[in-house]
């Protein structure tokens, strides 16, 4: 019996040693040389200016059309002109469906390919009834406390100042690119990006052009939003989830509600559902997501980096774990969002039919079938019928080896020197889920937002610092340089 205790405690020593081998190797890694840069400073007043009129204009995506005819587009892109007359006076203009803009700056090789950055400036409505929740009026555009307030000002119109601005800056020092650069201001990302981005790839089809990369909005340098960490994590993402929209409907006898049947088309739709939330797709730590948290984690403390750093042991728990939570089960898997319910259309009625509508957003590793087939057999009821509709399959997985991707990381650095950088995953669907299908699409605001400010997008209070636009037309104005 002592032996065995004894070659127990061996193992486990031997185990230890392991474990804290592997931790103390497991550090963050050593960042190529940074290549010389020196930074613009561009004019912070006329930048806050400058976003502050863009938010003015209502370029408002509505669900049930544009009830204006997009006069305030029209206006939009006439005060665009004004802003920035260089720009368009300069650079070849096409319009794609009128309304997105599509800038070409010509380089002076112009033999190598071109490079695409993309922004979109339509905006979502206000939500009813949150209007007087506003610190500022949504479409004022007041500039107070340090930060530019208003509906776009996080999603995406700052980004389009800071393209517009770097472009403007840049062709007034007299700099050519040596490639090609492309610049895409897009009206219906908001839509679904049928008559912008959707439109826009085909473009390039048809001219037979194939850019390097693109950039366009995605995630953003994330301030004090992941725990145990004290500094910022840039995530450049190389991919986003794909969108699914199923329909259940349950089939019952219909009649008065005074003499229900067993089983009523409500109680069979509602186990359908239970049925679905007790059988989520598979996830893991893997992929994208396991690059991301372990290039977090190793500049994590010593107990997470020890978990992190012995995957190969702990990726059950730490799966586990991050299940738990919203973002990390977000990452990990595609996720099951049941969001409508429909039945009787009065009290003391049973319906014959009753339905359910669920929105999947689609990891990388699922396809559209696939989950069409997974819920088929985690139902298992030939009383629920099952109908697809709208779907949109995840994105293709941008390469993180190639000369685009290491432009990105070394211009953040220069911005952003003490920042955290890793490839992610877009978890909401952007422009760029089409992008992808001609080119390496990257999707990356080089703005910094913490957790206050996740609360604007879409919501209310919705602001951008000034520090931010400067930092923003930083980035882009070193990139444009690099091309």
């Amino acid at each position: 019996m002592m032996r065995f205790f004894k070659i127990v405690g061996i193992l486990l020593i031997g185990l230890l040693g392991i474990l804290i081998f592997n931790v103390v190797r497991y550090t963050p890694v050593e960042n190529a040389p940074l290549k010389p840069m020196t930074l613009v400073q561009p004019d912070a007043k006329a930048l806050a200016n400058q976003l502050s009129e863009a938010i003015t204009f209502q370029t408002i995506s509505w669900e049930s059309g544009n009830p204006d005819d997009y006069a305030s587009f029209i206006a939009f892109q006439q005060w665009l002109e004004s802003a920035y007359p260089n720009v368009f006076a300069q650079l070849e203009l096409t319009r794609i469906n009128t309304h997105t803009l599509l800038f070409r700056w010509q380089g002076a090789e112009g033999t190598g390919q071109p490079v695409l950055f993309s922004a979109h400036y339509d905006v979502v409505p206000v939500n009813p009834g949150t209007e007087n929740e506003w610190s500022h009026s949504p479409f004022a555009g007041d500039i107070a406390d340090g930060y530019v307030w208003g509906r776009g000002a996080l999603d995406d119109k700052s980004a389009v100042v800071g393209l517009m601005a770097s472009l403007s800056g840049l062709l007034k020092t007299g700099f050519t690119p040596e490639q090609d650069i492309y610049v895409a201001l897009t009206h219906d990302e908001e839509l679904g990006s049928e008559d912008g981005a959707v439109a826009l790839t085909q473009w390039f089809r048809d001219q037979n052009i194939t850019p390097a990369w693109s950039l366009d909005e995605g995630s953003f340098v994330l301030d004090g939003i992941v725990p145990g960490v004290d500094k910022g994590i840039a995530s450049i993402n190389v991919a986003e989830k794909g969108y699914l929209t199923l329909k259940l409907t349950a089939h019952g006898e219909g009649g008065h509600s005074s003499m229900p049947p067993q089983n009523t088309a409500v109680t069979i739709l509602a186990e359908a559902l239970v049925k679905l939330k007790d059988a989520p797709l598979p996830g893991g730590l893997e992929g994208i997501s396991e690059k991301m948290y372990g290039d977090i984690a190793r500049n994590m403390e010593f107990s997470k980096r020890l978990l992190f750093a012995n995957l190969w042991l702990f990726r059950p728990l730490l799966s586990s774990v991050l299940d738990d939570t919203k973002s990390g089960n977000a990452m990990m898997r595609t996720t099951t969002a049941p969001t409508m319910l429909s039945g009787s259309v009065k009290s003391n009625v049973l319906p014959a039919a009753a339905t359910a509508t669920i929105n999947f957003r689609l990891h990388p590793r699922d396809t559209v079938q696939d989950v069409v087939d997974w819920v088929t057999a985690a139902i298992d009821d030939e009383r629920i019928d099952i109908e697809v509709g709208e779907f949109t399959e995840a994105s293709p997985v941008a390469a993180t080896d190639n000369a685009g991707f290491a432009q990105l990381v070394q211009t953040t650095r220069a911005v952003y020197p003490d920042t955290i950088i890793t490839p992610g995953l877009t978890i909401a669907a952007t422009d760029s889920r089409f992008y992808g299908d001609i080119t390496n699409a990257y999707r990356f605001n080089p703005m910094v937002i913490n957790n206050d400010d996740l609360e604007g997008f879409h919501g209310t209070n919705e602001r951008i610092s000034i520090e931010n636009l400067v930092r923003a037309t930083q980035f882009y104005t070193a990139l444009m340089q690099q091309q």
